[in-house]
């Protein structure tokens, strides 16, 4: 009974040593030299884990940064579109079937922003029609440019251009 309680102290031992390690000790091997905070010590390595980052923030969600301007335009351009899902965290857009001003075929569109800037590459438009008809990619370049149109319009008015 002794020797199994003692393997279990030494094994509990090693654990708790392995995780004890020096933390401010610096890599370059310069002894006088001492990193002082985490965000530096996490530069040297970001990839470095410990038994502490269990117990840390989980920074498992994906959020992605979306134009604002963009955004505003795509919601501005499609209004005769039912909106029907948003979702600003990951910048995509969701509209039901309705008909543009003067057209006859219905349209259905999904709008994804998909990064910070104000550029044509930070949004993708995918154009469907109700009756199953293909959408020619004039029409959905037509659309992209109007909502990168507008948004540049609303850039320039609210003076940050």
């Amino acid at each position: 009974m002794r020797l199994p309680t003692f393997l279990g102290l030494i094994m509990l031992t090693a654990t708790l040593s392995a995780c004890g390690q020096n933390r401010n000790a610096s890599t370059t091997g310069d002894p006088n030299f001492v990193r002082g905070n985490a965000e530096e010590r996490e530069l040297d390595d970001p990839n470095r884990s410990t038994i502490w980052d269990v117990f840390g923030p989980n920074n498992s969600e994906q959020v992605t940064q979306v134009n604002r301007y963009l955004w505003a335009a795509s919601l501005d351009v499609l209004n005769f579109l039912p909106v029907q899902e948003v979702d600003p965290f990951t910048g995509v857009i969701v509209t039901g079937y309705g008909t543009p001003p003067g057209g006859g075929r219905s349209y259905r569109a999904t709008v994804h922003i998909s990064d910070p800037a104000l550029a044509a590459r930070s949004l993708s438009v995918a154009l469907q029609t109700s009756g199953g008809a293909p959408v020619s990619a004039a029409t959905t370049r037509a659309v992209e440019d109007a909502i990168l149109s507008r948004a540049r319009q609303l850039r320039i008015a609210d003076n940050k251009f």
